[in-house]
């Protein structure tokens, strides 16, 4: 592979297409993309509950 002129972590390789050898930031990206998936399935569930405890206060007030 050739190095891209200006990229330490660019290669070029023999179909012209551009690689990029950097593990360390590929995981990082990896590690990012985990956390917000976590974070919004977390949100996603506090909606949910907080639908269902409104739920239950409006039919506690019809009864009372």
């Amino acid at each position: 592979m050739i190095p891209v002129e200006g990229h330490k972590n660019l290669y070029r390789d023999k179909s012209g297409a551009i690689v990029n050898t950097d593990i360390s930031g590929y995981n990082q990206y990896i590690q990012m993309r985990s956390s917000k998936r976590t974070q919004k399935e977390e949100l996603d569930k506090m909606r949910q509950d907080i639908d269902e405890i409104k739920s239950m206060l409006k039919q506690i007030t019809k009864i009372v």
